[in-house]
């Protein structure tokens, strides 16, 4: 069972857009920085974004910068990842996860301990 728990994602036209959440345990909330991977056939885990446990800080792959913003709700202890002007490119699974590294470590899908069951998005066109 997921220790997170991801919501959206789907099937959009090129130039569309999606809104991803991830949920967490209020504890690993507050206590881990939070960030968005993909994971497309033949290709290597990619990061796309994260957020520091603050919210104070974002951070964004080259590919992604300028089209996905990554945000918090405190309330709901849910990460979002709203992704515009979606490209062919972005399809993948996309895998939300919780971290206690270094602000340098957070691009590494290896330092991180907990992990959403993942969410197709699949860009047409």
């Amino acid at each position: 069972q997921a220790h997170l728990v991801q919501s959206g994602g789907g099937l959009v036209q090129t130039g569309g857009s999606l809104r991803l959440s991830c949920k967490a345990p209020r504890r690993t909330f507050s206590t881990n920085h939070m960030g968005w991977f993909r994971l497309a056939p033949g290709k290597d885990r990619e990061f796309v974004a994260a957020i520091s446990k603050s919210g104070d800080s974002s951070y964004y792959s080259d590919s992604v910068k300028g089209r996905f913003t990554i945000s918090r709700d405190t309330t709901e202890y849910t990460v979002y990842l709203q992704m515009n002007d979606l490209k062919p490119e972005d399809t993948a699974n996309y895998y939300c996860g919780a971290t206690l590294t270094n602000a340098a470590s957070i691009p590494n899908w290896k330092k991180y301990a907990y992990w959403g069951q993942g969410t197709q998005v699949t860009v047409s066109g």
